[in-house]
């Protein structure tokens, strides 16, 4: 939790964003990702001053687990002095112990979204899905809250001034932004309604961006000009080759690649917009292929 101090920008940890959300497709499958079509309302999570503190944290609780539907867990929330948001306790259950930070008594309207995150852990936990290491864990743990509808009050929770500064959760804003985007283009959201910060909002919309331009890379037919012509440029030195191997013809910066396929046609492999996992389509002029994993259809011009 940044409280004062410097908020991170940008997109550094992008391709372990990108990693996730095809780990969650892979691991909850097409039908399971899209039970989650709807996000949690903000009328759910509302947390107002006169509201008892320990039952209306409980409330939130309740409704974070049944948004994520973990119906036989229960959480047991308390708060004291810690350096992080919050933490929980990744036991067998069906209790799981969460620790609130002692400046949530006061910033009430923030605890939905600290809750989000731990409720997710505990979600995570359940499904065996993790990856190596603390750190991409929590970027794994963020991307899922949000893509799976409850991380837009993480993103909401950021706020930042001249004289200070807040941010939950381990991605940037930007990347917060970028992940809501990725869900508004599969379950036609808008979440920026829900917005309380103004800071939110602009990190909501240069995230779009982003993502809108996972759109327009080639070989997809919404490629731009420029990139268009880099791709008939690599084209024509693959097909001269015929010899490259995994990566051969794209170059640096492109995120497509060339591969033979012993004596056939010319391949080119490249991510899915959405779920980012690898799609290999022939190189054979207009072509449109289906990704296997999120069922995207999509429109090529290999």
């Amino acid at each position: 939790m940044a409280n004062g101090g410097p908020v991170e920008h940008g997109y550094p940890h992008l391709d372990l964003v990108r990693e996730s959300i095809t780990a969650l497709y892979k691991r909850l499958s097409y039908d399971t990702i899209h039970t989650f079509d709807t996000s949690v309302a903000p009328v759910d999570v509302a947390f107002c001053d006169t509201d008892d503190l320990y039952l209306g944290a409980q409330r939130v609780a309740r409704e974070l687990v049944r948004h994520y539907r973990l119906p036989d867990a229960r959480m047991v929330i308390s708060f004291r002095e810690m350096t992080h948001a919050a933490s929980v306790e990744l036991a067998a259950g069906p209790e799981y112990f969460i620790e609130l930070n002692d400046r949530f008594r006061t910033h009430r309207r923030d605890i939905g979204a600290a809750l989000a995150h731990e409720v997710m852990h505990v979600y995570l936990h359940r499904l065996g899905l993790s990856f190596s290491g603390t750190r991409e864990n929590e970027i794994l743990t963020d991307t899922a809250a949000t893509y799976l509808g409850a991380g837009w009050l993480l993103l909401d929770a950021f706020r930042e001034d001249a004289a200070s500064s807040q941010k939950l959760g381990y991605l940037t804003p930007e990347e917060f932004g970028y992940v809501l985007a990725k869900r508004a283009q599969v379950f036609g959201e808008d979440p920026s309604v829900w917005f309380t910060s103004p800071q939110a909002y602009s990190a909501y919309a240069e995230g779009r961006g982003r993502a809108r331009r996972d759109e327009q890379q080639p070989p997809l037919t919404g490629a731009g000009w420029v990139g268009r012509r880099r791709y008939a440029r690599d084209r024509r030195h693959a097909l001269d080759l015929r010899s490259a191997g995994p990566g051969g013809g794209g170059g640096g910066g492109v995120s497509y690649a060339f591969t033979p396929d012993g004596r056939g046609p010319l391949r080119v492999s490249f991510p899915c917009p959405t779920c980012h996992q690898k799609i290999r389509v022939p190189v054979r002029g207009r072509v449109r292929a289906r990704c296997g994993l999120c069922r995207t259809v999509l429109e090529c011009d290999t």
